[in-house]
């Protein structure tokens, strides 16, 4: 099937194609006999073409143990034009050479050993063919190119940053490596955020982030210091937009996200590179050639300069990177947090216990247990499993922490998002109130709670009580989820994909991929939408279906879930035409409009590209609703207008108090001339130069700027620093003129810096005019007394 398809389907010439076999160069398997008759007699491949090759090249292994096998190889001869070691004395083209005439096309393994460690293989009872095909490898043979880079897949790509970067050709051949880490990383990026993948600190939206960063680097050695991967980002989309619909129709949120993310890595960039080049320089004037673990650490860490970034820039300039250095800085800060948290996990004395009880209630109960959470709110059921306090028990007593497990259940346990539900659980004389639901292992569920009344055993007959008015206030806000869910995708766009999710009693969140907040009228929109599917009162059903069907149908799942072969499709409105549709495993209203109410009552952000709504239904709406009329009527009063009124009124004491603000400003400044016009006779002369230092009362830099602007301007020149004290922290300013800097060396920026060190702060600035801070208020006037000396010094 392979010749086949390379001889017959893409025309490839069958004499320019080579196969190898598989030889033992190590041990006892001897020759693959059977594949080098295969291709003797099966596909007229010229005899001479069929080479051997030893355990290095056509043994094929995923590791040092495992399944493993000989394989056999097809390699294309791009004739001698290709090699480009024709200027090597002695150089021989051959398969599996090291010259570029050879391509190894097509790989066909014959997994049948087992690999036990130290060379001992088993013949595997299943055995099979492992066939894989390099896919930019054929294109570029196809097209008749040298290179995979040349192809349609990478060309446009490098020729369109090319045009961005204003390189000439010479230029671009000179830089090809960035180019064609960009080309190959930038159709990653597109695709794994077209796939709604979010640049994070981990998992695959860290993948993502290293990948697009790792671009962005490279990019600033072809010159680029302004985003540039979103402009590629949209050729990508461009190119393979037919052949991958998903990526036009979800282009604003994939450059949008890219757009981002390269903005922040690009100021990262600028303050975690400056950084890094001190400490190169540094350790290359100690004659050190390693950076620290520690310094990559902060780093990443304090910079947000990513490691792989630090490895690869000290890389190229012949430093290596302390990588365990680096973990274990990373593992003593992770230690810290910890620390200063209240971490609490699960040790392995509470998974043993679960343990126990499974196998004790395996021993008195065989069979499976039951869980029907969809079904009826009241059930009967038997205790097969007991745990007081820590403690397997047979038995417990009135205020005991119990957890309960039952031949079956109806209490839904908690997962996607859903909360567990609460109730009780009564028998013969007792009765246990359970608080929570939980699955500590694949096939028990535990009822959590404590004991109310009497004395429980375990093999007790019970009745098991959801508690119904908390699981209806439950099903409405997930229901209502569903219904947002597919609001805000009608109204941002289909790149809205659920990032999270919390479905309480009292409220719902949902968490969505969108990078701006909602406006007003967005806002408005979505509970308009939510509150009109309500209002249709669609009904809700819920059923199993295979997992492709679904898929097939159009259902939403949510990105990197993992889901079984059989799934459940919750569906609102007619299954002709479903309003939403999704795999869901929740509790839900039979009908839409059992919902009742829906408001919004926070939309934030709470990551990159991230968003977080919160809001209310039923009941819990109606109460917002009201508080919020509370709040406004009493707002009203205290304005002493109606609620019609409100805003024309506050919008009038507004403009009042920006007026008294500004009558404020201006009168502090004359206060402040004044004030400075009585400093005048403090100023003395240094060398002939009018040099004066002073604590005044200022309320901001900007009224020191001007009081030294006044100075200037007053003295024809000199020399002020200006100190003042603002929410207890030193705030200086110096200021001098042009001509004293070029005429005496007065620098004004190392002036200040000089002065800010006594009240343990820093700054500096323009030549003639700079800015301090500190931390130590009580050495203002200390460090205002040495400005003369500081000037002295300066002259000479």
């Amino acid at each position: 099937w392979a010749w086949d398809l390379l001889t017959r389907v893409y025309g490839l010439e069958p004499a320019r194609l080579w196969a190898t076999v598989f030889e033992d160069d190590q041990g006892d398997l001897g020759r693959d006999e059977e594949a080098a008759t295969y291709w003797r007699t099966e596909t007229g491949i010229n005899p001479d073409h069929i080479l051997p090759f030893g355990r290095k090249d056509n043994f094929w292994e995923m590791g040092e143990t495992g399944p493993c096998g000989p394989c056999s190889e097809i390699h294309y001869d791009r004739g001698p034009a290709a090699c480009d070691k024709q200027d090597v004395p002695g150089h021989v083209c051959r398969v599996n050479g090291d010259c570029a005439r050879f391509t190894e096309l097509w790989n066909l393994v014959f997994i049948q050993y087992n690999n036990h460690g130290s060379g001992r293989l088993e013949p595997l009872p299943a055995q099979h063919v492992d066939t894989g095909m390099g896919f930019e490898r054929l294109v570029a043979i196809l097209q008749e190119q040298s290179s995979n880079y040349r192809t349609d897949l990478f060309w446009p790509l490098i020729k369109k940053t090319q045009i961005l970067a204003g390189q000439t050709d010479a230029e671009r051949e000179a830089n090809i490596v960035a180019y064609r880490v960009i080309a190959d990383h930038v159709r990653a990026v597109t695709f794994l955020t077209g796939d709604g993948v979010l640049p994070a600190n981990e998992g695959r939206g860290y993948v993502l982030r290293m990948v697009l960063r790792r671009a962005v680097r490279y990019g600033r050695r072809l010159g680029f210091t302004e985003p540039f991967m979103v402009k590629l980002a949209a050729l990508v989309i461009e190119m393979l937009g037919d052949t991958f619909p998903e990526l036009p129709a979800r282009a604003d949120f994939i450059q949008a996200t890219i757009l981002g993310e390269e903005e922040r890595f690009l100021r990262t960039l600028d303050q975690g590179l400056a950084r890094l080049d001190e400490t190169l320089a540094e350790l290359q004037s100690a004659g050190e050639t390693a950076i620290p673990g520690a310094a990559a650490f902060f780093l990443h860490d304090t910079l947000g300069l990513p490691f792989e970034v630090t490895r690869d820039i000290a890389e190229e300039h012949g430093f290596t990177v302390d990588e365990a250095g680096y973990h274990v800085a990373r593992e003593a800060q992770r230690a810290r947090a910890r620390a200063a948290g209240e971490f609490k996990a699960e040790d392995d004395t509470h998974a043993l216990l679960y343990s126990s009880l499974a196998d004790a209630v395996t021993a008195r109960h065989p069979e499976p247990l039951g869980h029907d959470p969809y079904g009826e709110l009241d059930i009967p059921a038997t205790v097969v499993g007991l745990l007081c306090g820590a403690t397997l028990a047979e038995k417990a007593t009135e205020g005991e922490a119990v957890e309960l497990v039952l031949d079956r259940t109806n209490f839904y346990v908690t997962s996607g998002g859903q909360v567990s539900d609460t109730g009780r659980i009564t028998g013969p004389g007792w009765e246990v109130a359970v608080e929570d639901a939980q699955r500590p292992s694949a096939g028990l569920i535990v009822h959590k709670g404590h004991v109310v009344s009497g004395t429980l055993h375990a093999g007790d007959a019970v009745r098991v009580q959801v508690d119904v008015a908390r699981r209806l206030n439950i099903t409405r806000n997930h229901t209502a989820t569903h219904l947002l869910h597919h609001a805000l995708r009608a109204v941002l766009g289909s790149h809205v994909a659920q990032a999270g999710s919390l479905v309480e009693p009292e409220r719902l969140r949902f968490d969505y991929n969108h990078d701006h907040p909602l406006t007003p009228a967005q806002r408005a929109e979505i509970e308009r939408r939510v509150t009109a599917a309500i209002l249709a009162n669609y009904e809700v059903t819920a059923r199993q279906e295979t997992y492709r069907d679904a898929l097939a149908q159009g259902v939403i799942a949510l990105f990197g879930e993992k889901y079984g072969d059989v799934v459940r499709v919750l569906r609102i409105g007619p299954a002709a035409a479903p309003f939403s549709q999704e795999l869901c495993g929740g509790t839900h209203v039979k009908r839409t409009g059992d919902i009742g109410p829906f408001l919004i009552t926070s939309e934030s952000g709470i990551g990159a590209g991230v968003r977080r709504i919160e809001a209310v239904t039923g009941y819990g709406a109606l109460a917002a609703a009201q508080s919020l009329r509370a709040r406004q009527e009493q707002s009203a009063v205290l304005l002493g207008a109606t609620l019609d009124e409100v805003p024309q009124r506050v919008a009038h004491l507004l403009e009042q108090l920006r007026a008294s603000r500004k009558e404020v400003e201006q009168l502090t400044r004359r206060l402040a001339r004044r004030d400075f016009e009585s400093l005048l006779s403090d100023v003395v002369d240094v060398d002939g130069i009018p040099v004066l230092a002073a604590q005044v009362a200022a309320p901001d830099a900007e009224t020191l700027r001007e009081m030294a602007d006044w100075f200037r301007a007053k003295m024809h020149g000199g020399v002020i620093v200006l100190g003042t004290v603002i929410r207890e922290k030193p705030l200086l300013v110096a200021a001098t003129t042009q001509e004293l800097v070029k005429q005496r060396g007065i620098h004004a920026g190392k002036l200040v810096k000089q002065v800010a060190q006594i009240v343990d702060g820093g700054g500096g600035g323009r030549p003639d005019m700079a800015q301090a801070g500190g931390r130590d208020a009580s050495k203002l006037d200390e460090a205002l007394a040495q400005v003369q000396k500081f000037v002295k010094e300066m002259m000479q």
